[in-house]
């Protein structure tokens, strides 16, 4: 399901349970992440369903990339999967107006 950064927040912090997935590359991880974010990258294909195939499907999952397009992507196939609840971040973390953790790797 596609959110606005106000829905998706506000659904994010009315959950217990929730989780972050950032999809994007090691490379854009640099830039910061969305904080408690969870980092696979969806590039890394089998790996990444590999990743997300282990995750409790009930929980649900908030999930963002760098536009929208590839955490919609990741929400359909978190979808096929099975998972009950993924919510994409409509224009990703370029639109993004809250706090960044700092990632120094």
């Amino acid at each position: 399901m596609d959110l606005s950064q106000e829905e998706w927040t506000a659904k994010l912090q009315s959950e217990n349970n929730a989780v972050v997935i950032d999809v994007r590359t090691p490379e854009e991880w640099s830039d910061g992440i969305i904080a408690n974010a969870i980092k696979i990258d969806i590039y890394r294909g089998q790996h990444f369903i590999d990743e997300i195939s282990v995750m409790d499907k009930s929980v649900p999952y908030y999930v963002y990339c760098k536009a929208g397009g590839r955490s919609a992507q990741a929400c359909a196939l978190l979808n096929q999967l099975g998972f009950e609840h993924a919510y994409n971040l409509v224009g990703g973390i370029m639109q993004w107006k809250g706090d960044l953790a700092d990632k120094s790797f």
